[in-house]
């Protein structure tokens, strides 16, 4: 680090007046306050969106703050904008009330390129991600640094994630568990590790809890919770409590039958406590679009007889974590914001515990359940032991501020170098059309993009194809699902069990237990897929 930084992100500098550097690093001169650094956010669908606003909102309090909206085929909508930026501080509190109309990717970058700011946090889905910062590489002599990430539980590590966001010069993770997995895949795949930490902005109560208590005893226990029909506890005048919230997710689980079982525990669950209203806590209308596609949504698969207290809405989850009992998910980021409450929470490990559902992350957490836990209304409180590797470390560890701080010096000394992409198959000019039409669907409307799109789909075609018929001779491993677990279970304690299983299993077979693995490192940007 080359010195301390202040309230504004400035380094303190040496005797010199900053004429020495050392290795990369260029110092600031001294002399009066440096002037404050201007940050944009750009962002499209509505995780994205919401991550981004938020982390940008823990910048330094000098910092000037900016936020856009790019327009692909998954921005999401006002509504989703304005659920998505309830609670962000004075700087940028009017992105609710009038949240920015989506600019097409070239508007955007010539905004940049006409008024660089000095950083520029590109909080978008992968492949979109990829091409914007290509197009900042390209097109802005004087470019601004560029920092990724990804919204949320990213563990295990995936190496399209790393794939699409390797030019950028910081790349934000939210876990020391998180920040080993990437690094280790990101060696192995040939990309220089450039990952820091930051505190999931919507955990951030709870890591000062646990950075202020060395039991964390605020949120955490060793055992199950059993919420009486009266309602959680609460502090005089607080919202009233009378809801058991289920997080939705698009494509967790992703068969249309687990999706309907789901349905069924919240049905029993209803009818079991009359006494509460179960949410099914949706985070698209129809019609809108989401960071990962949704073929069953929940509300479409509820009875027509379900209980009265069974109802489906959407808004700020932080809105219905005011008035929740408990909150229920099978991997949802939104439970981590409800422990950083202290709300008790499930997830549910009926369909096993595995890196496709995203729930190996809470093995040993003290959440882990199952649907009987939910209809008798038992309900787990994260442990002190899993806390500090997983999302609840102090906010001391965070370095993202820093890295960042310490990027824009060298920028303003002319020496931030350009990282080098993972894609090795660029392709010129038509490559690139090609990348952009997947990236952006609809919302590219050249021609150079209908003809590579003409080109490249009977080849992409073509592919897919032979990588179904490998698969025929030299059948991939199959995914490795460990056994559910409880509250029940030793006094909630299933996960010490579990994760001894998960690893008994052959969970870490691939590349480590925090990774999926390289496996085809071939990569298609196609459209429609996973958003990395």
């Amino acid at each position: 680090m080359s010195g301390p930084v202040d309230e504004t992100g400035a380094l303190d500098v040496p005797a010199d007046g900053g004429a020495s550097t050392v290795g990369r690093e260029a110092r600031l001169p001294s002399g009066p306050s440096p002037r404050g650094r201007r940050v944009v956010a750009l962002v499209d669908t509505d995780s994205f969106a919401k991550w981004g606003a938020h982390l940008l909102a823990a910048a330094p309090a000098g910092w000037d703050l900016d936020l856009r909206t790019v327009a692909t085929p998954r921005s999401a909508s006002a509504k989703q904008l304005r659920s998505a930026f309830r609670g962000l501080d004075a700087r940028l509190a009017h992105l609710r009330t009038d949240p920015p109309t989506p600019k097409d990717v070239d508007a955007v970058v010539e905004e940049l390129r006409v008024d660089p700011p000095d950083a520029v946090l590109v909080s978008l889905i992968g492949p979109v991600a990829e091409l914007v910062i290509d197009e900042v590489h390209r097109r802005i002599p004087d470019r601004p640094v560029l920092v990724s990430g990804l919204p949320g539980i990213s563990f295990p590590a995936k190496w399209k994630g790393i794939f699409f966001r390797a030019r950028a010069d910081l790349f934000v993770l939210h876990s020391h568990r998180e920040v080993q997995a990437y690094e280790e895949m990101a060696i192995e795949g040939g990309v220089e590790p450039h990952f820091a930490l930051a505190t999931l902005p919507f955990a951030r109560s709870a890591s000062a809890s646990a950075s202020a208590s060395t039991g964390a005893t605020a949120i955490a226990s060793t055992g199950a919770t059993a919420i009486a029909s009266t309602g959680a506890p609460g502090a005089p005048g607080a919202h009233v409590r009378d809801a058991v919230v289920f997080a939705a997710q698009p494509s967790v689980p992703l068969e249309r039958v687990d999706r309907a079982l789901v349905v069924q525990w919240l049905v029993a669950t209803a009818r079991q406590h009359p006494e509460w209203r179960i949410v099914v806590k949706t985070r698209a209308a129809a019609g809108e679009h989401q960071t990962h596609r949704e073929e069953h949504p929940y509300p479409d698969l509820v009875p027509a007889d379900a209980p009265a207290n069974l109802v489906v809405e959407s808004g700020p989850m932080a809105e219905h974590l005011d008035r929740a009992v408990a909150l229920v998910t099978i991997s949802s980021t939104a439970v981590l914001e409800a422990a950083a409450r202290g709300v008790p929470a499930l997830t549910l490990t009926d369909f096993g515990i595995g890196r496709h559902l995203i729930n190996e992350v809470f093995v040993s957490s003290g959440l882990e359940g199952d649907s009987v836990d939910l209809v008798d209304g038992r309900f787990g409180t994260v442990r002190p032991s899993w806390m500090q590797d997983n999302y609840f470390h102090p906010a001391s560890d965070d370095d993202w501020q820093r890295r960042l701080t310490e990027l824009m010096v060298r920028r303003d000394a002319g020496t931030l170098f350009d990282r080098e992409p993972a894609r090795r198959s660029r392709g010129g000019v038509l490559r690139r059309a090609w990348e952009r039409k997947n990236a952006l669907g609809g919302a590219d409307r050249s021609a150079l993009g209908w003809l590579a799109l003409l080109i490249g789909a009977p080849i992409r075609t073509t592919k897919r194809l032979a990588r179904k018929a490998r698969a025929l001779v030299d059948p991939p491993e199959p995914v490795v699902v460990a056994a559910p677990t409880s509250q029940r279970v030793a006094g909630g304690a299933g996960g010490e069990r579990v994760a001894a299983a998960v690893s008994a299993a052959g969970g870490d077979r691939t590349a480590g237990a925090g990774s999926e693995g390289l496996g085809d490192r071939q990569q298609e940007l196609v459209a429609g897929g996973d958003p990395g």
